[in-house]
């Protein structure tokens, strides 16, 4: 019993899966840190009020604490766009200077084996290495 545990803890998947649990508690409390300590200061100077947990109304004895839902709100706002402009648009620009490909100015056609789009004058496929034959040029 002792073995199959071991066996199941050692897997990659496992391991793999905790690393990603904790560099993910870490990336979320930086995430954190940054919009309570940058933008929602930001967000305050702005508007004048740094919380919105105050605004209420009531309605028939029942209190209807808005201002919780607008501080929910701007804390989702703010974490989306930290994660966008300061993950997600670097990743983008870092996998796009990595590509290797370059569009094709000349007519294309698929490749016969993997159906990628190859240029028209390729004797070989650039993704499966495939041998073609060249279209001639008109």
């Amino acid at each position: 019993m002792l073995k199959g545990f071991r066996d199941f803890v050692v897997r990659g998947n496992v391991v793999d899966l905790a690393v990603a649990v904790v560099i993910g508690a870490a990336f979320g409390a930086l995430v954190t840190a940054m919009v309570t300590g940058i933008i929602t200061p930001l967000v305050a100077a702005i508007i004048g009020k740094p919380s919105f947990e105050g605004l209420t109304f009531t309605i028939n004895n029942a209190k209807f604490l808005y201002g919780s839902v607008l501080n929910a709100a701007i804390t989702f706002l703010s974490v989306a766009a930290v994660v966008y402009f300061f993950v997600v648009q670097p990743m983008n620009l870092i996998q796009a200077r990595l590509q290797t490909g370059q569009p094709v100015d000349k007519p294309v056609r698929p490749c016969p084996e993997c159906e990628s789009d190859i240029p028209g004058t390729a004797r070989r496929c650039a993704f499966c290495t495939a041998e073609v034959s060249p279209v001639p040029v008109t």
